[in-house]
């Protein structure tokens, strides 16, 4: 039977419960068990496919279409395990679920409250599924003392209760801030968030401890006495250079010696903790540099391109390179010449992205990547985008456009109504909702055989995660080959175009897919690791 382990957070929000709780499962997995992650969002947004990124971050799609939290990708990048849509859950998934129920009379005309039928139907998720799991680490949104998240911690409550003894542990992130005034780190705002989890009925088991700077060993005492926790339970999380350097610096605090101690299981066999060393040796001591401009609309909040920022990251692992990002505004290059953004830098990417803000200057990027012969990544919209440059630009298409941007007489890119998935015919309109009109999730492309794309991929059948509305308009397939851009990717029946490149080009690849959610610091994306190895053959000429 799973144990589980509830991550709460407290103090302020933004102090890395995902990655405390990616971490703390992959300790978990280097020891031998198999470990499932699971967020619970206390939004009311069903999910959050319709947020906007400059507010929530990068929206994470799994294999099998769901719009996840962005925290369930570094549960990906750090465990290796595929997350699925019963990864993930929100308020408003779980009150649409209980509202569903309700008219059609599954209550059997029952009063619906909070308790028990909220929490009843978060209980439910929380514990369903996880036949095979040693451990099963949920991580509740939100900041204790949320009044979203209360229902959440009520639910987690009644499992401490209800699963046999010794079934579930209590892990509580917090901060402790230093007060330069004072010249010394608080343990107060700590004792407070405690004693509001104690007050909803929670006593957490180990504290994670989050400073800027080494916690004395009489602030922790302090803390275990106040906090009622063991010496050993209080764990400091200091802060590191890389996000993957965290395994290793939690568990030479211990914090997994300690969930597990709680958990009556000692002694635990010793993780096997060389592949992140490995990891961490690749990150610190690299052997080159290169730089990777990131043209994209969203620049204002990085999470919002949070998987591709660690996919470029995990390229420069595989060619143990430093990789700097520098960032810039699309909208930019509709006012300025984009030569004195882009002469330095050593690879261009245009990323995913919705609606006309901002296009211009990214078709205007494609448009010097090609010519300059500089490496150029296009993913998604960065790709349509591309499509869209050569055509205007090497087809004399002038009027080229999406029909994302509105009507146009030459729908280069436009919305496909229906298209085949494995044995399916599956549909959508232009009137449906935002959230269900997408292709999401994994779909099989065939890679034409002796193009550069499957020469990297080594293999011509590839599945890859998609999160779009519009595509290529294979009708203009012809016309665009016979100018040099290759059509080099299909969809399995030959009606959307997947991958274009140019064979002239030293590295012009552009996809309709999110290959970045699949990357891995350990197994980095084969695509990423060659558009970093371009453009550090790029850097040799510059």
């Amino acid at each position: 039977m799973a144990r589980y382990v509830f991550i709460t957070g407290g103090v302020v929000s933004s102090l890395g419960k995902g990655i405390a709780s990616a971490a703390l499962g992959t300790l978990l997995q280097a020891r031998g068990y198999r470990v499932r992650l699971k967020k619970l969002d206390p939004y009311l947004n069903v999910d959050p496919g319709t947020m906007s990124p400059t507010q929530h971050g990068e929206v994470f799609v799994t294999d099998d279409g769901a719009e996840t939290d962005l925290d369930l990708g570094h549960y990906e990048r750090f465990t290796g395990r595929s997350a699925t849509k019963t990864d993930n859950i929100t308020t408003g998934r779980i009150y649409k679920n209980i509202i569903d129920k309700e008219r059609r009379g599954d209550y059997l005309g029952a009063t619906v409250q909070v308790i028990p039928h909220v929490t009843n139907e978060i209980k439910n998720f929380v514990t369903d599924g996880n036949d095979g799991y040693d451990f099963v680490l949920c991580e509740i949104g939100g900041t204790v003392g949320d009044i979203e998240a209360m229902p959440f911690i009520e639910a987690i409550r009644q499992l401490g209760n209800e699963l046999p003894r010794h079934s579930a542990v209590y892990v509580h992130l917090t901060l402790m801030p230093y007060i330069p005034a004072a010249g010394e780190l608080k343990t107060k705002p700590t004792q407070h968030s405690v004693k509001e989890l104690q007050a909803m009925g929670i006593h957490p088991d180990v504290l994670l401890v989050r400073a800027d700077r080494e916690i004395p060993e009489a602030e922790r005492k302090k803390l275990s006495l106040f906090c009622n926790v063991r010496p050993s339970a209080v764990i400091q999380a200091l802060d590191v250079a890389s996000i993957y350097d965290v395994p290793n610096a939690y568990h030479k605090e211990g914090l997994d010696d300690e969930v597990l101690a709680a958990f009556g299981i000692e002694p635990a066999p010793q993780p096997r903790m060389e592949t992140w060393e490995e990891v961490s040796r690749r990150i610190h001591n690299p052997e080159g540099e290169v730089t990777i401009a990131i043209v994209g609309k969203y620049t204002g909040l990085k999470d919002a391109y949070k998987s591709l920022i660690e996919a470029l990251y995990h390229g420069g692992i595989a060619n143990q390179v430093k990789v700097k990002l520098e960032w810039i505004e699309s909208e930019i290059f509709e006012k300025e010449d984009p030569a004195p953004y882009l002469e330095k830098v050593h690879g261009i990417l245009v990323p995913g992205g919705f609606g006309e803000r901002g296009s211009e200057g990214k078709i205007l990027a494609a448009q010097f990547a090609r010519e300059r012969k500089v490496p150029y990544f296009g993913i998604c919209f960065g790709m349509q985008m591309a499509v869209v440059e050569a055509a205007r630009h090497l087809a004399g298409i002038e009027k080229a456009s999406s029909t994302e941007f509105g009507k146009t007489s030459e729908p280069v890119v436009g919305l496909m109504t229906e298209w085949v998935k494995g044995n399916e015919l599956e549909k959508r309109s232009a009137a449906g909702d935002l959230g269900g009109t997408m292709r999401l999730g994994a779909y099989r492309a065939s890679l034409k055989k002796e193009s550069r794309i499957a020469d990297i991929y080594g293999t011509t059948e590839i599945s890859e995660r998609h999160r779009h509305r519009y595509e290529v308009n294979v009708d203009y397939k012809d016309r665009l080959e016979k100018c040099g851009l290759v059509f080099s990717g299909m969809s399995p029946d030959g009606v959307l175009p997947e991958t274009v490149e140019y064979a002239d080009h030293p590295w012009f690849i552009g996809v309709q897919y999110h290959p970045e959610l699949k990357s891995r610091p350990f197994e980095p994306h084969p695509l990423f690791a060659s558009f970093v190895e371009a453009a550090l053959e790029q850097s040799r000429l510059v």
